[in-house]
């Protein structure tokens, strides 16, 4: 299979990065002289070190404000193919006398890959004014070529699939205001321009475009609220993670469309000791009204679900469970295990165990950032219509 073939690749590239660790500096500790006793001869005194030590050791650093994080990200796809992911990132305080917001994050995404997709991004999250506030914002411009395999497909199934081509620009805004007991509340705003087209050949029983979505343009007003109660944003050992979201997309706004996407997400982290910790999550999507076939809740894009590439599967119902135990090892190195189960369905009574989709896998972690343990991650996944590599930086929640 050129997904296993590939992967063995894939681990040469991450254990070239390993060699790339940094070691750590010592520091000298200076201990005074003290007075001999009265009447007592006066030992030959030791020349004294000068305060700062400037001759030999030269002036102090300062402390660096932030973290840069650089890291070239293979991907090798069945749905868009294989290429690299440069993420450029800048984590950092705005105060760097604030002792309560979590450090903010910009960073750039680019990708390519041999089928013709290709994709930029310009992205931050910023916490300020001692966590009293925070905010969100994307830019993104994307060409994706894509294998979809329509709407409603079940497990064990083989149908058609098209070549579907995305093309156009996104934007993306949230304010968050702290409420008190670490509940935020507060506004979105998203608007996308795009293109769709099916290139080659659509096969009989395929997916076929609307009309009305050749050129869609979609905008929307939300709300989110979440309690956060992590003890770190990017490698979180305690806590909780509660959200929730409401995008209303409308005609007055601009939109093709007039419809509605939801979402909730709980994630809880337990640490056993300081090496290993559990973490788990369940989320569920509702889509509603007449919501466009590219804004249907769908496992891929996202790491609802590791061992399932985007175009699988995808509906106006959504649910997932995961878990994933995660184990510090010697260095910078750790490893982790997962499992978990989701499924799609048209409407929630439409459920059914047969139709589940369960997945599991294994890991590898390398350390980028020691400050704020901020991991380059290895996900293997098998899933029940194959398997998938997935390879990122941070947690996969």
């Amino acid at each position: 299979m050129m997904v296993k073939k590939f992967a063995k690749k894939l681990l040469l590239v991450f254990g070239a990065m390993i060699i790339l660790a940094l070691g750590s500096m010592a520091h000298a500790q200076i201990i005074p002289l003290k007075d001999a006793p009265a009447g007592q001869p006066t030992p030959t005194p030791t020349p004294p070190a000068k305060p700062d030590d400037q001759t030999t050791q030269g002036p102090q650093k300062k402390e660096k404000r932030g973290s840069w994080i650089l890291a070239p990200i293979p991907i090798f796809s069945p749905a868009v193919g294989a290429g690299i992911i440069p993420v450029v990132a800048y984590i950092f305080k705005i105060n760097e006398g604030d002792k309560k917001s979590p450090p903010s994050t910009l960073a750039f995404v680019g990708g390519i890959t041999n089928n013709g997709s290709r994709f930029g991004a310009l992205a931050g999250r910023l916490y300020f004014n001692e966590n009293k506030y925070e905010t969100a914002f994307a830019i993104v411009k994307v060409k994706i070529f894509l294998d979809f395999y329509g709407i409603g497909r079940l497990p064990a199934q083989d149908p058609p699939f098209v070549n579907l081509r995305t093309q156009g620009d996104v934007y993306f805004g949230e304010f968050l205001r702290n409420m008190g007991k670490d509940i935020f509340v507060g506004a979105r705003y998203q608007y996308r321009k795009l293109n769709f087209g099916i290139e080659g050949d659509r096969p009989k029983g395929g997916f076929d475009i609307p009309k009305l979505d050749l050129r869609s343009t979609s905008a929307a007003l939300g709300v989110k609220v979440k309690r956060d109660k992590r003890d770190s944003t990017f490698y979180p050992t305690t806590g909780s993670l509660f959200e929730t979201k409401a995008d209303f997309f409308d005609q007055s706004l601009g939109s093709n469309r007039q419809y509605q996407t939801y979402s909730v997400a709980y994630n809880g982290f337990r640490s056993f000791n300081e090496k290993r910790v559990l973490a788990y999550r369940a989320m569920g999507c509702s889509a509603n009204q007449d919501v466009p076939f590219y804004d249907l809740c769908l496992f891929g894009f996202s790491n609802d679900l590791r061992g399932y590439t985007a175009g699988e599967f995808q509906n106006r119902r959504m649910f997932a469970m995961q878990a994933e135990l995660r184990q510090t090892l010697k260095g910078r190195f750790g490893m982790v295990v997962f499992g978990g189960v989701g499924g799609v369905a048209r409407r929630w009574n439409e459920f059914r165990m047969s139709n589940l989709l369960p997945a599991a896998g294994a890991g590898l972690r390398f350390t980028l950032d020691k400050k704020n343990k901020i991991n380059y991650r290895v996900d293997w996944a098998i899933g029940r219509e194959g398997s998938t590599l997935v390879i990122g930086v941070g947690e996969a929640f």
